[in-house]
């Protein structure tokens, strides 16, 4: 019999996290009895929010950007994003002394291009609906000989997302469940690797927005599938298929991925905001719409959850969240 080592490994995300050591924050995990009481669990938030430009992505962009040799840093980097992986390459990019190209979506949320160019990107726009960034941005990488480095199709990219969920099993212990978001998968690919490479018991739940149900269609169809680019207050999980690495571990990492609305996401924006004290974008607030609606289902004990972003500019964020929700219980 033989066995097929995967392309990202629980050693690949230590690594990861000793090379991310000093240079990207160790982000707070915050408790809720109000929550925990809501979610018949004890919920463990890791606060992504509070990481380098805003987001988890940080880690994987400069893990992947930190491993490039003299020679590639030289002549520079290429990226695709809506917006946070474009800021997190930019950032890194700049952190290593070298230049970032971004292509981003002409419709990307202003404060996410604002940001991208405030690190010192230059920033190639695109119709999301018809163009298509992949090939925008190798194009632009072999005219300019620059390094692509994607938004998840790519391990370092993978095992850098990974150390979120280290840090958090080595702050709050071993883990039941662990929920995260689910775009191209690279945050819950390496989020799965760390937990389950821990404690293979760990049950791992992916949350998409109900437009944006790619991986769940694919995992239920046993294969990649593309549907329609979704239309979803869930930006960064706008995506029409999931990535070939990232569905080849996750379709043996995941044990579940459930789907919210954009009002249900709205729903836990606003608690976040109100009674956690806390700000995350939509897709950052997916999992927890899901604890909060019970779509995760029936919860073992201690329940890990990565609230993967908090880039949202204050008008866009009264937008979404200003209409006021049901009372809710005071924090305590």
């Amino acid at each position: 019999m033989t066995t097929t080592t995967p392309p990202v490994t629980l050693d690949d995300v230590r690594d990861a996290a000793a090379r991310l050591k000093g240079v990207a924050h160790r982000t707070p995990v915050l408790r809720s009895r109000t929550l925990d009481a809501l979610a018949g669990a004890e919920i463990h938030l890791k606060c992504e929010n509070f990481q380098r430009v805003g987001a988890f992505k940080f880690r994987g962009a400069y893990n992947a950007a930190s491993r490039l040799t003299p020679e590639q840093l030289s002549r520079g980097i290429a990226a695709y994003s809506s917006g946070n992986h474009a800021q997190a390459v930019a950032l890194a990019a700049r952190e290593l002394g070298t230049t970032a190209v971004i292509v981003m979506p002409e419709d990307a949320p202003p404060s996410k291009r604002a940001a991208t160019a405030g690190y010192g990107a230059e920033i190639v726009t695109y119709d999301r609906y018809t163009g298509d960034r992949v090939a925008l941005a190798e194009a632009l990488a072999a005219e300019r000989g620059l390094t692509v480095i994607p938004p998840y199709e790519h391990p370092h990219v993978i095992a850098g997302q990974g150390t979120a969920a280290l840090e958090l099993v080595e702050e709050a212990g071993e883990l039941d469940a662990l929920i995260a978001p689910v775009g191209g998968g690279g945050l819950i690919a390496g989020s799965g690797t760390a937990v389950k490479g821990l404690h293979p018991a760990t049950r791992v739940i992916g949350v998409e927005p109900e437009a944006g149900d790619d991986t769940r269609r694919s995992l239920e169809a046993g294969r990649r599938v593309s549907i329609p680019v979704p239309h979803t207050i869930a930006d960064g999980q706008a995506l029409h298929t999931p990535g070939e690495l990232t569905f080849s571990l996750n379709r043996r990492l995941l044990d579940d991925v459930v789907l919210v609305s954009d009002d249900e996401i709205r729903d836990a924006m606003r608690f976040a905001f109100e009674r956690l004290k806390i700000v995350v974008e939509p897709s950052g607030a997916t999992p927890l719409a899901a604890l909060l609606t019970g779509r995760a289902g029936r919860l073992p004990g201690r329940v890990g959850v990565i609230l993967s972003g908090g880039n949202i500019d204050a008008g866009r964020f009264a937008e979404l969240c200003g209409s006021g929700a049901p009372g809710m219980a005071p924090p305590a």
